[in-house]
């Protein structure tokens, strides 16, 4: 299932990166993070490992995330592993001065004894939602700190 989410928002990529690139912060706009903790030495860049406490309803998982790629200002992807699997990205594009274009896409499997293209089809809209509104907090965040 992929997902594709895209959020203007009024400063510049080096701002939004500040802001997005402590993973830990990333519970402060994210509804569906409830915790984040890192379990590498190292905080930032590929290779960087955590665990993240998800929540989407009643639903609750621990996913184990690895950073996959890591180029300042201008993109974070993140692999994930537990009930829900895939790569995930956040794309950081500068469609004008001052301005940044935040796109977040996703490539999620559910496995099969989770439904699988059933439960994508039904999750999808639900995950958009919740992306949306995580986009549009992280926007307030960045705008008015």
């Amino acid at each position: 299932m992929f997902i594709r989410i895209v959020q203007e928002i009024e400063a510049p990529p080096e701002v939004v990166w500040n802001a997005i690139s402590n993973i830990q912060t990333h519970v402060n706009w994210m509804a569906d993070a409830s915790k984040i903790r890192i379990t590498s030495e190292q905080t930032q860049g590929v290779g960087t490992t955590f665990d993240c406490d998800t929540k989407v309803g009643p639903l609750r998982t621990t996913d184990k995330m690895q950073v996959t790629d890591w180029v300042p200002n201008q993109i974070l992807s993140i692999s994930h592993k537990g009930l829900v699997e895939g790569k995930g990205s956040f794309i950081l594009e500068k469609p004008s001065e001052g301005r940044t274009l935040f796109v977040w896409e996703e490539n999620l499997d559910f496995p099969i004894f989770l439904g699988g293209k059933i439960t994508e089809f039904i999750a999808k809209p639900v995950l958009k939602k919740i992306w949306r509104g995580n986009l549009y907090k992280l926007k307030q965040l960045v705008e008015k700190p």
